[in-house]
């Protein structure tokens, strides 16, 4: 058995599938993956992210702790509240983790890192962290729901009290509050708006099933990758790890080179990748034919070279099937992609594929 997050008698009960997930059992879906796929896509569905970690820093040289230790660049962050998507990285470039970093007063943030990665994150934080003094606490205490969909904030508003609803349906994206106990935040990860509610353990079978009275569905793991995937955000493990960079990866943008003088972890690699350029680059793919991408399979890049699918699937909204591959710098327009040893024809496409409910690409 693998580590249970405080609803997990509560997924046996709602006859939900568990499968391995990182070392976690976590539902994968309750009754059809893609009719949850579309509950959120058309009005709110809520998962279970109590897997990932909490963790607070706390201490005076907290933020130049930060800024050392993330590739993004903290002093953006200048309200408190507000959050910054980030990775962080080793010596050599490598992705270690992606991560979402709060900023909650001049002595304290707030970081919520991977499940599959939490121990060697802590392990990372906690050795870095000790030259600045800055304590580093782990909130296992905490579980995490995500609530997303068109529909998803004015109905888990419905849980606050009239001031706290108000609180809450006024902040805006990228940005979390402590409300009545709770962490409320609004990030996102399906391409849909809604809230990410850190809560005592204690609250979550209650909210949940309260939830679910509201008309918001169950989901599971199965919904969140589709959905992640059709709204082009990266799943760790598959589409960046340490073995690659975050220019390669799609993730240049969460890499803050400027000011020059900031020396985070990482930076020397990175600058040395933009000298020579990235040799490999990772695109969005559409596939033309008839069939179904997974991650793994070859991309055949004609008179350029090969690269390979990291994460791909059917999409529910496109109903045909989408994905990201890690395909030479060169690749141009038109790919193909080897399924059980026949070549299918796909076309590069810029992510992401659906947001907010809109297909954007054609």
């Amino acid at each position: 058995m693998g580590r249970q997050t405080p609803l997990f008698q509560l997924h046996q009960e709602l006859g939900a599938r568990i499968v391995d997930f990182g070392g976690w059992d976590m539902p994968v879906q309750y009754s059809s993956q893609i009719g949850e796929h579309h509950a959120v896509r058309r009005a709110a569905g809520v998962f279970d992210v109590s897997h990932m970690c909490v963790i607070d820093l706390k201490g005076g040289r907290v933020r130049p702790f930060l800024r050392t230790l993330l590739a993004n660049d903290v002093d953006k962050l200048t309200r408190p509240g507000k959050a910054l998507y980030t990775c962080m990285l080793d010596e050599s470039g490598g992705v270690l983790d992606d991560l979402i970093v709060y900023f909650l007063s001049d002595s304290g943030f707030r970081v919520v890192v991977n499940a599959g990665t939490r121990d060697k994150d802590l392990a990372w934080i906690r050795r870095h962290a000790r030259e600045f003094d800055v304590g580093v606490l782990e909130r296992a205490e905490l579980a995490m729901l995500a609530i997303q969909g068109p529909e998803a904030r004015t109905k888990a508003a419905k849980l606050l009290s009239r001031v706290g609803a108000a609180t809450a349906l006024e902040l805006d994206t990228f940005v979390g509050r402590e409300i009545e106990g709770w962490f409320v935040a609004r990030t996102g990860y399906t391409g849909e708006d809604g809230f990410e509610v850190m809560m005592p353990a204690s609250d979550a079978e209650r909210v949940w099933r309260e939830l679910n009275s509201l008309g918001v569905a169950s989901c599971g793991l199965g919904a969140r990758d589709t959905l992640r995937l059709e709204a082009g955000m990266n799943l760790y493990g598959n589409d960046m790890d340490e073995r690659t960079h975050p220019f390669e990866s799609g993730l240049a943008w969460t890499v803050a080179m400027e000011p020059r003088d900031r020396p985070f972890i990482g930076r020397a690699a990175l600058e040395a990748v933009k000298a020579q350029g990235s040799s490999r680059k990772l695109v969005g793919l559409l596939l033309e034919d008839r069939g179904v991408l997974r991650s793994h399979q070859k991309v055949v890049v004609p008179g350029v070279g090969e690269g390979e699918i990291t994460s791909g699937t059917f999409s529910p909204t496109l109903e045909r099937s989408i994905a990201f591959a890690r395909v030479p710098a060169g690749t141009a327009q038109q790919v193909q992609v080897d399924i059980r040893g026949k070549l299918l024809n796909a076309r590069v496409v810029k992510p992401p594929f659906v947001r907010f409910g809109q297909v954007l690409v054609r």
